[in-house]
């Protein structure tokens, strides 16, 4: 394994541009907060493997010798199995050093729970799409430095690896030699076409947001997170999108990913799951207000939040979810609460965020603590498996990565994962985004509608500054 460690001299911007050149190329964006949850990004492109999961069949490209195979076996087992075949143990004290890269889309719970699937998959994405990384960039914003990591997988014989590791290492160092001697990044203005598109009318999701309030008084259900999708036609370099939508709206848990068919584009707030040795956390959020025009006004729907008795029962109905979650593979007597309705701010929103923690039980491998856990219950709703069955009913569209999770899986077996929520998807030349809301049993359905516009703004300020005539 090879590491060289550099002063971080050029924009993380400038580099991923030329990253973007090579195959599959990824972002794990950390926007803010680099004292605490943001303080490590890390790049890389050029996988030496891949797992695509559609349905009920598992496809496995090895890249190197261009060849793909089709399995009838599903994604978990799979994932497992590679995880142990390249395990190995961390060298260089960084939290992702070698590992695989991408997502688990939110159908995926069709493959841990066993019911129907009805919503048309009209985005054609796969349910999970996972690149190998051999060879990454890793950088830290706290201490202002840049770690190139190479490692030589997938070749056994020493000699082989290390010539591979040697020369992937250059490689990287030639990225950012290039990017350093680049001008600096123009933000050129997005076109979009002047319409807006909704997988729901107004009158759709008033009425289906009534038919939730039914489940939940028959006493089939406490909450469902609804959601509907917006598109608009985006003919533009997806990248420069997600330059601007970064600036506007920077997060901790946002990512940039390249797949055969689709660009993703995420500033997510939320931490669905982190593994570190045996210590495991989420992060629920449940609960939201708008930024304030003004200080006074900012400071007042603040405390709103927090003083609202409708957010807290929700966000405790999910913490506990959460916590059962967790209970399923920890050490007896280890789940517990470190952080409790604590309140973050982000550019447009105030946030309601508690972390639940537990100890790994040995007989649990990472990717057990993915099948256990998976989807996180804020994007689902209480009880997690009639709200899934109620989603799926309801909502008119499969929501293919959106509420899912990316980010990445060590070889080591610690994991970061996000939420995916303020995500874009770019395919075909139309960009498509999605935004939902709690449903409980005092909502009111327009004011349930409100929220969904509410939490599309990033985008809409996004979105809002050219537009074709």
């Amino acid at each position: 394994m090879y590491i060289k460690e550099l002063s971080l001299e050029t924009d993380p911007d400038k580099i991923f541009s030329q990253l973007n050149n090579a195959l599959y190329p990824f972002w794990l964006d950390s926007g803010m907060d680099h004292h605490k949850l943001g303080r490590f990004s890390f790049m890389g492109a050029d996988p030496f493997y891949q797992i695509i999961s559609r349905g009920k069949q598992t496809t496995i490209v090895d890249c190197l010798s261009n060849t793909r195979e089709t399995s009838n076996q599903q994604l978990f087992p799979i994932l497992d199995n590679l995880m142990a075949r390249w395990q190995r143990p961390k060298t260089a004290g960084l939290p992702f050093e070698a590992g695989a890269v991408g997502y688990f889309g939110y159908e995926l719970g069709h493959h841990i729970e066993n019911f129907p699937q009805t919503t048309i998959d009209d985005l054609e994405m796969p349910d999970a799409f996972l690149s190998f990384y051999d060879a990454l960039l890793a950088i830290d914003h706290l201490k202002q430095k840049i770690f190139i990591i190479s490692t030589g997988l997938p070749l056994d014989n020493k000699n082989a690896r290390e010539t591979r590791a040697a020369e992937r290492l250059k490689w990287l160092e030639e990225i950012i030699k290039k990017a350093g001697s680049t001008p600096d990044s123009v933000m050129v203005p997005l076109r979009f076409g002047n319409q807006r598109n909704s997988n729901f009318s107004y009158d759709h999701y008033i009425e289906t947001v009534r038919q939730i309030l039914e489940y939940i008084a028959a006493g089939d259900i406490y909450q469902v997170n609804l959601s509907q999708r917006f598109a608009v036609e985006f003919t533009g370099r997806p990248l420069d999108f997600y330059r601007k939508f970064r600036t506007l709206s920077p997060a901790p848990f946002g990512a940039y990913l390249v797949t055969d068919d689709h660009t993703i584009m995420s500033n997510s707030p939320e931490r669905y799951l982190l593994i570190k040795g045996d210590y495991i956390e989420t992060r629920p959020i449940k609960g939201t207000r708008p930024r304030g025009e003004s200080p006074e006004i900012d400071e007042q729907l603040r405390q709103e939040l927090i003083d609202s008795g409708k957010d807290q029962a929700e966000h405790i109905m999910i913490v506990d979810l959460e916590r059962n979650d967790l209970g399923r593979i920890a050490q007896y007597g280890t789940v517990h609460v470190p952080e409790m309705e604590i309140v973050e701010s982000y550019a447009n929103v105030h946030h309601l965020v508690s972390t639940v923690a537990a100890k790994i039980d040995q007989r649990h491998s990472t990717v057990d603590c993915i099948v256990n856990s998976f989807p996180g219950g804020s994007i689902t709703g209480a009880p997690k498996l009639r709200s899934m069955e109620i989603i799926d009913e309801l909502e008119p569209s499969c929501r293919g990565v959106y509420t899912g999770s990316i980010g990445y899986l060590d070889f080591s077996g610690d994991i970061d994962l996000n939420i995916v929520i303020r995500t874009a998807v770019h395919h075909h030349k139309t960009l498509y985004f999605q935004v939902g809301g709690g449903i409980v049993a005092d909502s009111d359905p327009h004011l349930e509608y409100e929220e969904t516009i509410t939490k599309a703004e990033s985008f809409l300020k996004t979105l809002g500054e050219t537009s074709e005539e």
